[in-house]
């Protein structure tokens, strides 16, 4: 009865308007690619799981969009449960064929090229993932541009893989294939899209 009551508590207070705000601030983080943004994150997801990963995940994951949560989140049922009563999407067993991947452990996460890639035809047939962060700042500088970055942008995100620049250029370099990256920390997030270029690898 408790991981019901749990399941059913800490979710949008206003699904319509909460939904369209997360959604607004995911939308104008894709547009800036590396640049953090503030969410207004009025969940209270069961932890592990953080405000600005539990929002997103209430705005953008539905039945349509079936999900995965690494090994870091899914030893929590009460996470578990909370997800599949808010936003109604199935739960898969493997990654390589989700829409949206929420992890809670990066330094840890399978490789990017895991995780469902698109396709030439249908490059939107891919990935999404939702990373948990310590923090946003004080990590080791990733210097990016592309599309929606004027001249270059830097992020210094701590807690993603020791190997995050070589994959990161490899995705790159599958583009219009290729997952996006949503990093969160808190109540804030930055994105990087699949367009992003990291200048250290491919400058």
């Amino acid at each position: 009865m408790l991981s019901e009551a749990i399941a059913l508590e800490g979710g949008f207070s206003d699904p319509v308007l909460n939904a369209q705000s997360v959604f607004r601030a995911v939308m104008d983080a894709m547009a800036r690619p590396a640049t953090i943004v503030k969410v207004d994150a009025v969940v209270t997801p069961p932890s592990p799981l953080g405000r600005a990963a539990g929002a997103i995940a209430c705005a953008l994951i539905d039945a349509d969009t079936p999900f995965w949560l690494d090994a870091a989140l899914a030893e929590s049922a009460a996470l578990r449960s909370w997800l599949a009563f808010h936003t109604g999407a199935r739960e898969m067993a493997t990654c390589d064929d989700v829409a949206f991947a929420l992890v809670g452990a990066p330094t840890t996460m399978p490789a990017l090229e895991r995780f469902a890639q698109g396709s030439q035809e249908y490059p939107d047939r891919s990935a999404t993932l939702i990373l948990q962060l310590p923090s946003l700042e004080g990590g080791a500088p990733l210097t990016f541009e592309g599309p929606g970055i004027r001249d270059r942008v830097t992020l210094a995100p701590r807690g993603l893989p020791k190997d995050f620049a070589h994959q990161w250029s490899a995705n790159r370099k599958r583009f219009p294939r290729g997952v996006d990256l949503i990093l969160t920390a808190g109540d804030a997030i930055a994105c990087l899209p699949r367009s992003a270029r990291l200048v250290e690898m491919e400058g």
